[in-house]
């Protein structure tokens, strides 16, 4: 194994769904743990002893007790076209995306632009630990093409689709049903599968596809149900009501999907806060996932997600920066934001839940829970690593921790790319990580 690598120190393991079961028993920190590496996989996770003896000739990668082997962030919700435009000044959903998303998508028109933004946008998720996004690009297929080769440069493994959108959008960024039909299948066989790359059908919202639209992707979906389909889903009061003027006859703004053949199993719905109870019920029947994310919707002032609620009635949801609706890049800054919003709910999430949700529950959204989000043998090495201790403020905090968990609560609120000590990208470790090498 001369090509082995042997990460040893303090590692997140998961037993189980923490919203499921108790927390204690489903998510585990090993303060002696480690993990070999071979060949862009997992090959074993034990102690640091048992391992260190069984592969005497390894490379070995040691990080100490203020450290934290994780997952590598897994962001399932994300604009990467969004990128330059992060932290707009306030406004509300539609203001905000003609102001500022529409404006930016539209420079995408560039192929070099969106070759740029594509990579701009990857390099800075790796340096905050993301190794995997779901993204929404724009509406020109050579937007696709950008952020799928610029995944593929990083062996990243990577959902994303074409965004599709026939009306109530500048004359710039309009394609119509039998494009956004054509133009997507097109993508689909040249992308799905290839490498580490996974397709996800993407209309917008309902107000930016018409009926035919959303009929014509539905269709396309049922052809390719191997895909995963992602849109957004009550995410503001005056968008509901927007989609209610435009589908008068609609049960529900979930209905708006479910007629058009866009809800099912391998569904994503971003956002999903206003829910009625006919759509809580029917996403619960298909095992649709929702993404839950936090930053962008006290950002754009949206409302408060029911994590608790929602996860009660078995639904999957992962977690999501959103950029740029979202305020930052980072996973640590969203874990933080989905605590506050609990808080503010009157159910605060614990640390070890917040760690899963950036991880092996945003993995399962995408079904990709078999493959990463989980350091275990067989699964992929995407790890990220976390120093608890980054910053002063940080650290004078640890030392005071009653606890292992004390800790990591500490860098999830107050952490940034500051407290990314490592990463590993299908077991290759990425430039500017800090580590004692043995």
């Amino acid at each position: 194994m001369a090509d082995a690598t042997l990460i040893t120190g303090p590692l997140l393991r998961f037993a189980g769904d923490p919203f499921a079961t108790s927390w204690e028993n489903a998510v585990l920190i090993d303060t002696d743990g480690a993990v070999l590496v071979e060949a862009g996989f997992i090959r074993a996770v034990g102690s640091a002893g048992a391992l260190a003896t069984a592969h005497p000739d390894v490379t070995r990668v040691h990080f100490g007790p203020d450290h934290l082997i994780c997952p590598g962030f897994v962001d399932a919700h994300v604009h990467y076209p969004q990128t330059a435009i992060i932290a707009s000044w306030g406004k509300r959903l539609i203001d905000w995306l003609n102001t500022y998303t529409f404006p930016e998508e539209m420079r995408l028109s560039d192929p070099d632009y969106a070759k740029a933004i594509a990579s701009r946008y990857l390099d800075l998720v790796l340096t905050h630990g993301t190794t995997t996004v779901a993204s929404y690009c724009t509406i020109e297929p050579h937007s696709v093409d950008a952020l799928f080769d610029a995944a593929a440069g990083r062996n990243m493994r990577i959902v994303a689709g074409k965004t599709c959108m026939d009306r109530n959008a500048p004359d710039g960024l309009r394609d119509t049903a039998q494009s956004a039909y054509d133009d997507s299948k097109a993508l689909i066989d040249r992308w799905h599968g290839t490498g580490r790359a996974h397709y996800a059908i993407t209309p917008r919202f309902t107000p930016t596809s018409t009926p035919d639209q959303l009929a014509a992707l539905g269709a396309l979906w049922a052809e390719r149900p191997d895909c995963l389909m992602q849109t957004h889903l009550s995410e503001q009061i005056d968008e509901i009501s927007w989609v209610r003027e435009l589908h008068p006859q609609a049960r529900d703004y979930l209905d708006t999907y479910e007629a058009h053949g866009l809800l099912g199993e391998r569904g994503l719905y971003g956002h999903a806060i206003h829910l009625e109870p006919r759509e809580i019920d029917r996403l619960a029947e298909t095992g649709a996932a929702l993404v839950h994310c936090p930053t962008s919707n006290t950002f754009i002032g949206s409302g408060l997600f029911d994590m608790t609620g929602l996860t009660a009635r078995g639904i999957p949801v992962g977690l999501a920066t959103d950029t740029g609706g979202g305020s930052s890049f980072s996973m640590l800054r969203t874990m933080a934001a989905a605590y506050e919003i609990g808080q503010l709910r009157g159910t605060p999430l614990h640390a070890a839940q917040l760690m899963w949700l950036a991880t092996a529950g945003s993995a399962r959204s995408l079904h990709l829970g078999d493959q990463i989000g989980t350091l275990a043998q067989g699964f992929e090495a995407d790890i990220c690593v976390l120093n608890l201790a980054s910053t002063p403020a940080i650290a004078q905090r640890v030392d005071q921790a009653s606890g292992f968990w004390e800790a990591v609560f500490a860098t999830i609120m107050m952490g940034d790319d500051r407290a990314v000590a490592g990463v590993w990208v299908a077991g290759e470790r990425q430039p500017a990580a800090s580590a004692t090498a043995i």
